[in-house]
């Protein structure tokens, strides 16, 4: 596996991503232990989710055009939360 810095973000532009990030994995994890059963809430959930994952392709949307960030055919961006950079990783 390949991985290179392509770029940076703001504190902001980071914060931003980092809350989608982690709101997308704790509705992941509670689509795996909510049943079927609890309708009302199961559709809340998959609403949810499914709102929070345009939200997050979004930002890489939006990052990607403003920074003009270098990608690859089967690759990926992925970034670090602490440092703020955007890395091409490619299998």
């Amino acid at each position: 596996m390949e991985k290179k810095i392509i770029g940076q973000v703001t504190v902001e532009e980071k914060n931003e991503i980092q809350a989608l990030f982690e709101r997308k994995n704790g509705l992941n994890e509670l689509a795996k232990i909510l049943t079927v059963d609890n309708n009302e809430l199961y559709e809340k959930l998959v609403k949810d989710l499914g709102e929070t994952g345009t939200k997050f392709q979004s930002w890489w949307n939006r990052m990607s055009d403003k920074y003009q960030w270098e990608s690859a055919e089967g690759g990926n961006w992925e970034i670090n939360f602490e440092t703020c950079e955007i890395y091409l990783v490619q299998q």
